[in-house]
């Protein structure tokens, strides 16, 4: 029985094809992975910044654009209570 046994156990790694070896790489650099995955989640790149920001200035923007045609419409319609501009600014932190 023995006999028999050695050689199966023997050739088994080679018969895998690297399976086991390749399978004991992925459970060694899974938590490098994860913690990588992780970090990236949490953190904002510059690029993805300057995304955010520009989305969030046009979105300002279309805003002061609504609002100044809605007064200039209100000015022609009467056009004695017309001062300047004092709605919103798209500059103007909030």
């Amino acid at each position: 029985m023995r006999k028999l046994l050695l050689p199966i156990v023997i050739a088994l790694p080679l018969l895998s094809g690297g399976c086991i070896a390749k399978t004991a790489w992925d459970v060694a650099t899974l938590p490098v992975k994860a913690g990588s995955q992780a970090v990236d989640w949490t953190t904002t790149s510059q690029e993805e910044s300057d995304r955010n920001y520009g989305k969030k200035m046009r979105e300002k923007e279309a805003k002061e654009g609504k609002e100044r045609r809605k007064r200039e419409k209100e000015c022609k319609k009467n056009p004695d209570n017309c001062q300047s501009y004092d709605g919103y600014r798209a500059s103007d932190p909030e």
